[in-house]
């Protein structure tokens, strides 16, 4: 996706209305331009932290979900964004313009601007406590959320700040950038947006690895003429071969990203040169049938590669991913990769119906939560199929990760808990010890009572006294203190050490008694 928001000047409303509008009703882009002269005024001379124009920020964070073809309700968020900020009472107002749904996906994104997460890290974390918290960030980004369509904003802002660090000269953003290829890109690969997923990669590599992505970049760019020669050549000698023989095919030039290049150097110890699919093609047909005959024709026109040919439909990856990859070499000896599907298989595997990112992240299995990102995915490819749109983005609201909740310590850790936890359940799952000292709460910095509920994204420091025991009142379900068995269970555990001890005293104190009676 390429960048057009340095084209629109601040408080333009006409020229991005057309893009913006783009597959929507008239009453959809009527709402459209009433959203786009509001915030004309409302960002009038508004600039984020980043030092971007909060104009041009809504109008590309838009831009990008509309190319997504989100619809009317998700591109209205993303251009009101900021809004919170503006308005008295944001919610009434952006209810009373645009409707509660509306308001609802604002004030979503007005809860997860609040959130810094990898910046929080202490620098002396673990590689695998550094792992361990990305994997929970990323769960926690979404189950903070109630309507998942606030994510695919979150995305496309992200993406729309990376756009705009690029065209700063020598600004060097790496911990956003971290925290990008860390957190957001794979939240996108996980949804199923590639193209988010790729740009998100590439612009963040960008900055954490400036040497080594000019490098790649100068090597892709020193004989991309050629290399697009190349493949043009490839691509219709093999529709020459295969319309003689009446198989329907759609052939095209696969793009290599940076990061995916880069990542495959680095994992297989490989040289730029080595890498056979900087040239590669994609050939989609309309069955299994097919897919095999087309791979007897590639293996005719070109040489094998010994040990690079993957039969994937047989045989298909762990995340149900199906298409055949073999690597062949030309005439002059350039390698060729060449990647064989039916249209339904690249669908999925552009969409995803199942975790795709298990086999890219190396993720092990997650139980109802990858139940859930399943159902994410398969909604996000049954869009084209659905009549009934107003039914699907109903089910797509109603998909949001919300079992558990995740909370953040003073320090930035996250800690994961079941949904109605309290302060208290915090305190224990951080230490027992801290959980029987516990004394008060403060949540975000004020003071709350310990039977609170918590919510996720909130920061939560625990008041505790330098000795001292739990009191009887929090197993009193009435008042709901705690609410995980963990807690609870301490608890009781303390109390029932404690009436041990109180016996063995008493008992001791009693047999002291009757010798000193006895004499």
């Amino acid at each position: 996706m390429v960048s057009v928001t340095h084209a629109i000047a601040p408080g333009d409303t006409a020229a991005p209305l057309d893009m913006l509008a783009t597959g929507l009703d008239e009453a959809g882009r009527g709402q459209i331009q009433s959203a786009l002269d509001w915030i004309a005024d409302l960002y009038e001379d508004k600039v984020l932290g980043t030092g971007e124009s909060t104009w041009t920020h809504a109008i590309g964070a838009a831009l990008i979900t509309a190319s997504l073809r989100m619809d009317l309700e998700t591109r209205l968020a993303a251009l009101l964004f900021a809004v919170w900020e503006e308005l008295e009472d944001p919610v009434e107002e952006v209810g009373a313009r645009f409707g509660s749904e509306v308001s609802a996906l604002v004030r979503g994104l007005h809860r997860l601007n609040g959130l810094r997460v990898l910046t929080r890290m202490t620098a002396t974390a673990s590689a695998p406590e550094i792992r361990a918290q990305t994997e929970v960030l990323r769960k926690m980004l979404l189950a903070m959320v109630e309507d998942i369509r606030v994510v695919m904003v979150r995305l496309a802002s992200r993406t729309q700040t990376l756009r705009y660090y690029t065209e700063l000269p020598g600004e060097a953003r790496v911990d956003v950038a971290r925290e990008s290829l860390d957190i957001y890109a794979p939240l996108a690969n996980r949804l199923g947006v590639w193209q988010i997923k790729w740009e998100l990669e590439d612009l963040s590599f960008r900055f954490i690895e400036p040497d080594t992505y000019k490098r790649i970049a100068k090597m892709l760019d020193e004989r991309r003429v050629e290399r697009e020669q190349f493949i043009q050549d490839a691509i219709e000698r093999l529709k020459r071969e295969l319309s003689a023989v009446g198989i329907e095919a759609e052939i095209t030039g696969r793009a290599k990203h940076i990061y995916s290049i880069y990542n495959k150097m680095r994992k297989k110890r490989l040289d730029f040169s080595q890498v056979f699919d900087i040239r590669a093609l994609r050939v989609l047909v309309n069955d299994v049938r097919d897919c095999y005959t087309v791979l007897g024709f590639v293996h005719q026109i070109w040489q094998p590669i010994a040990q690079e040919f993957d039969d994937y439909i047989t045989k298909p990856k762990g995340n149900n991913y199906q298409s055949l990859h073999t690597a062949v070499l030309a005439g002059d000896g350039r390698a060729l990769e060449v990647q064989i599907r039916t249209h339904d298989m690249h669908k999925h595997a552009e969409l995803g119906v199942a975790a795709h990112w298990r086999y890219k992240e190396g993720a092990r299995d997650g139980g109802d939560y990858d139940e859930k990102i399943a159902l994410l995915r398969n909604l996000l490819s049954w869009r084209d199929e659905v009549t009934d749109s107003a039914q699907w983005m109903e089910q797509f609201k109603r998909a949001s990760l919300d079992d558990t909740l995740y909370v953040l310590t003073p320090q930035g850790k996250v800690v994961d808990l079941p949904r109605g936890a309290t302060p208290i359940d915090f305190a224990y799952r951080l230490h027992t010890d801290l959980g029987h000292r516990c004394r008060g709460a403060k949540v975000d910095g004020h003071l709350v009572p310990l039977n609170t509920a918590l919510e996720s994204g909130q920061t939560v420091e625990i008041v505790s006294a330098r000795e001292g025991g739990p009191s009887r009142d929090w197993l009193d379900a009435r008042q709901a203190y705690v609410a995980t068995s963990r807690a609870r269970s301490k608890i009781k555990q303390y109390f029932a050490q404690l009436d041990e001890e109180d016996l063995l005293a008493r008992g001791r104190s009693f047999v002291t008694k009757e010798m000193q009676r006895d004499g």
